[in-house]
């Protein structure tokens, strides 16, 4: 059988040292020390050494019975390559054992203070995620409503299809009003420029020639949007037109017409 390279007697060693070694790799490194390898005495006595220095290190902690029994039979029966009293390695042993458990303990609070920290940002995700879908839920369900209402004035004969055509610095717009002199109506727009900064836009009923503001909205990246509209009270409404305005919105047209239907 060929022999091992001394790579893997330094790694027995370590595992010696913790008594992690058991079978023919036990019987086959203790052969080794035996035969006076001066290479790993010294990294046996290294890791004791510093395992013993980890166990003074660590809370006093007594390891379970079978543990301390298990150790003290295997130091019985093996023998060590540095002589020594089997009182202090058993002390030594059982420091040992004592250090693996602290260990074992303080790996265990550190593993488990990893997981809750992980649980704690999975629940706020959680709850990200769940807001996000009750915000959509909640825009899905006015945006039928809206739709809804839309259907119920196409089923009233009086409802009128009013058309509204780009003007001033947005030509390629488009828009498209239901309108019902009893139940208002609904104005929808494509290809209307996201407004600037600090703008908005607003629409105007013109009765006869003035204009009454009827409510403020705005359009997507995609230049699309829509707006419900009141009704109007007093004399029959004679058009419509939307204007870029100041954010909040003004009580008589300021800024450019954007969109504007044709006279009746």
């Amino acid at each position: 059988m060929s022999q091992p390279s001394h790579d893997t007697f330094d790694a027995m060693a370590a595992s010696y040292a913790l008594g992690a070694l058991d079978g023919d790799e036990l019987a086959e490194f203790e052969r080794h020390l035996r035969e006076g390898c001066p290479r790993c005495a010294a990294t046996l006595r290294e890791s004791e050494e510093t395992l013993a220095a980890l166990a003074r290190s660590m809370p006093p902690a007594i390891p379970p019975p079978q543990v301390r029994e298990a150790l003290l039979r295997r130091v019985a029966a093996s023998p060590r390559a540095r002589p020594s009293s089997r009182t202090s390695w058993i002390r030594w042993g059982v420091g040992t054992a004592a250090a693996a458990v602290a260990v074992a303990a303080f790996t265990g609070a550190y593993v488990a203070t990893r997981y809750e920290a992980r649980l704690g940002q999975m629940a706020r995700e959680t709850f990200a995620i769940r807001q996000r879908l009750e915000k959509n839920e909640a825009a899905l369900r006015e945006q039928l409503a809206f739709y809804s209402g839309a259907v119920d004035l196409l089923r009233d004969p009086a409802t009128r299809v009013v058309t509204l055509r780009g003007a001033g610095p947005a030509p390629d717009a488009i828009g498209r009003l239901l309108w019902n002199e009893a139940s208002g109506g609904h104005l929808f727009v494509a290809k209307l420029p996201p407004a600037p900064a600090g703008k908005t836009y607003e629409l105007w009923t013109i009765v006869g020639t003035t204009p009454r503001p009827a409510g403020l909205f705005t359009v997507d990246a995609s230049g699309r949007g829509s707006h419900r509209v009141a009704t109007a009270p007093g004399a029959a409404v004679t058009g419509f037109a939307v204007s870029l305005e100041p954010e909040g919105g003004v009580q008589a047209p300021t800024g450019p017409i954007v969109l504007a239907s044709s006279a009746r």
